[in-house]
């Protein structure tokens, strides 16, 4: 098991080394110049001495090499710099501030979504072809094929325009978090009810399953204790796929309800050319989709006895 978690740990750091790089590469590329974007309209006011004594303060104008050797030398030491856009604010403070909202959202999102999702894919597994079973699998397609952005917009009218219940957007209170909690756990609800029903079917076939019938257990007592154990690790799967997705599914909603979260950060900064912001953000993302992938196949280990954490 020690051996196994080191290998995957030095994987995840070559995965993080290379997709740091790859974003510092791309960050380069992009149009546009971060000083001008500071200066605004008054570069015209601003000399040339003035402009390459700001490159000079954000050690812009050293080589890309250099740029990135300093910058992931701070990183490692826990230093993000500052924000170019921000002038003066530590990119650590942005990105802290950012992180719980879009903690919570996540959080709470999947923990709905699980809360519907799995008993309805064991009862649809359960009923199998009967009106359940059907009718779940017309709910999962509508959630799946349903925009977040429009879903969004629709609940903001409905609910927020037409009856006055809901915040349409901010996190002025508690309230605040509703509707996009709702919008980002239609789609997993539906995402997740498909795999437990087709895991559960799966499994309901399967020889321990006719053993633990023959014992004369209860038909409640086999489904919860064996097949239902045994069909989460496929939704353990799709959980620990969506953490990797976790920035892209927030992205849409952040922006529509103006939440201060790392998806809407993370596209300001990009739109601003804040090169310390996307970078952080990006390595923080990278290293959150490793450890959910090692976490991931741990809990494996857990639930299913049989898997052995040995390679």
């Amino acid at each position: 098991m020690g051996r196994y978690v080191a290998v995957r740990l030095f994987h995840g750091v070559i995965v993080i080394f290379l997709i740091s790089l790859l974003t510092f590469v791309v960050m380069r590329m992009m149009p546009g110049d971060p000083v001008y974007l500071l200066l605004g309209e008054g570069q015209v006011r601003i000399s040339e001495d003035q402009i390459q004594a700001i490159r000079a303060r954000w050690g812009l104008d050293r080589s890309y090499p250099e740029q990135y050797l300093i910058w992931m030398g701070n990183l490692l030491t826990g230093n993000f710099g500052e924000s170019i856009i921000r002038t003066g604010v530590p990119v650590r403070d942005m990105i802290f501030e950012a992180i719980p909202v879009t903690a919570q959202l996540n959080l709470y999102s999947m923990a709905l979504a699980l809360l519907f999702s799995v008993p309805m894919g064991i009862w649809a597994a359960v009923k199998r072809n009967s009106i359940v079973d059907y009718s779940s699998s017309v709910i999962s397609v509508v959630g799946v094929a349903t925009p977040n952005f429009w879903l969004s917009l629709m609940l903001i009218i409905v609910f927020s325009l037409m009856l006055r219940w809901l915040p349409p957007f901010g996190l002025k209170s508690w309230q605040g978090f509703i509707l996009p909690v709702i919008v980002l756990a239609v789609e997993q609800m539906a995402v997740f009810t498909r795999v437990m029903r087709s895991s559960t079917i799966e499994a309901l076939k399967q020889d321990y399953v006719r053993t633990a019938t023959a014992k004369g257990l209860s038909r409640r007592a086999v489904i919860l204790n064996h097949a239902v154990r045994n069909a989460l690790l496929p939704l353990v799967t799709v959980i620990g796929f969506n953490i990797a997705f976790l920035l892209s599914g927030t992205i849409v909603v952040e922006t529509i309800f103006a939440l201060p979260g790392v998806g809407r950060l993370f596209t300001d900064s990009v739109f601003r050319l804040d090169y310390q912001v996307v970078q952080s953000l990006v390595v923080i993302l990278a290293v959150l989709v490793v450890v959910a992938n090692l976490l991931t196949d741990l809990v494996y280990a857990f639930i299913d006895p049989r898997i052995r954490l040995s390679r």
